[in-house]
């Protein structure tokens, strides 16, 4: 079974997961500079900031999706083995 497996092969979901963490990623830091002003007592920045926050949210949700469809493919890939 080694010998037919890839090493780097991408599995089905891993472009959703690395997509939902760099989402996460830019989600987290546009949430650190929001919430910055309110810490150091200056302007708050425009609304538009934190609809940029809620990318954190949203890229948790697209990588919980590439989880569960790796999930799947496995399962399948399982299925098939065992018939």
């Amino acid at each position: 079974m080694r010998d037919k497996t890839q090493t780097n092969s991408a599995a089905p979901g891993d472009r959703l997961i690395r997509a939902g963490a760099v989402l996460f990623f830019i989600g987290a830091v546009a949430t650190l500079v929001t919430v910055a002003p309110f810490l150091l007592g200056t302007t708050p920045f425009p609304t538009y900031m934190f609809g940029l926050s809620m990318l954190m949210g949203v890229g948790f949700l697209v990588a919980g999706a590439g989880v569960f469809c790796s999930i799947a493919a496995g399962r399948r890939q399982a299925r098939g083995a065992s018939r």
